[in-house]
């Protein structure tokens, strides 16, 4: 039986009188890869700040673990999508990743128990996303990649059972972007952690993917990808024709609306 993680119905979200968007209706089950879609400023990353509790719904119903989302809630995992790194600083990868399990339970004294804990949690976070070679490196000296994979390390240090990435491909080339969405899918199924990552182009991620919350026109559909990402879905999502194409390597093309989602893969 499905365990259920988070739970929209009829949700809103809306700044001072603005409707972001609304009638939001999904559920997330633990173990699922879920991308979150949409155009520039459609509000993905509003549906977050809702389930971090760092806003709060204008209407509807939204309930994560089964309850309203609260702040500072360490079953969830978050690498930002502006994760701020200064070239020159000296922190090393297993220092960043140490602060990912200390930093929710914070305690003024670490027990001899807890301080085993945490370095059995932060050794499993970097060799789970295959950085233990990297653990003794400075941040201002590793690559985009391999600062993606620290980030998510340091997420997954309080052991998760909900992971929310905010355009973790955004400065990866095509090669670390495939890379890193296989880590994650595996992760996904290995630790039976519901994810949801925020993506501008849905071809990277279209063959790992059980569902798929596209924001678009102040409006959210939600759904396996083949319901969704369907000419029929998103023409009625945008309110105006939207064609949904396939190239001879099965990537997406999506024509019309607000912005293009699916740049073919080379």
């Amino acid at each position: 039986m499905a365990t259920e993680v988070a739970y929209a119905n009829h949700l809103e979200v809306g700044y001072q009188g603005h409707t972001v968007w609304s009638d939001a209706n999904f559920r997330i089950n633990r173990g699922e890869f879920v991308a979150v879609i949409g155009p520039n400023g459609a509000g993905k990353t509003t549906l977050f700040r809702l389930l971090l509790g760092t806003v709060r719904p204008a209407a509807g119903t939204l309930k994560v673990f089964g309850s309203p989302p609260r702040r500072g809630n360490w079953k969830i995992g978050y690498v930002p999508q502006n994760h701020v790194v200064d070239r020159d600083t000296n922190v090393e990868a297993v220092q960043l990743v140490r602060l990912g399990y200390s930093a929710p339970r914070w305690v003024p004294n670490l027990t001899p128990r807890m301080f085993r804990e945490e370095r059995e949690a932060t050794e499993d976070a970097l060799r789970s996303v295959g950085a233990t070679e990297i653990a003794k490196k400075a941040l201002g000296e590793m690559s985009g990649g391999e600062l993606q994979r620290v980030f998510l390390a340091e997420a997954l240090a309080s052991r998760p059972e909900l992971l929310l990435l905010d355009e973790p491909l955004a400065n990866l080339d095509l090669r670390r972007a495939r890379e890193l969405v296989e880590l994650v899918h595996n992760l996904v199924r290995t630790k039976d952690v519901a994810t949801l990552l925020v993506a501008h182009d849905i071809n990277p991620l279209i063959r790992c993917l059980d569902k798929v919350i596209y924001i678009a026109n102040g409006r959210v559909a939600t759904g396996a990808p083949s319901e969704v990402l369907t000419t029929e879905s998103l023409t009625s999502l945008y309110g105006v024709p939207v064609e949904v194409l396939r190239d001879s390597r099965g990537n997406l093309v999506i024509v019309g609306g607000e912005d293009s989602h699916g740049d073919p893969e080379p």
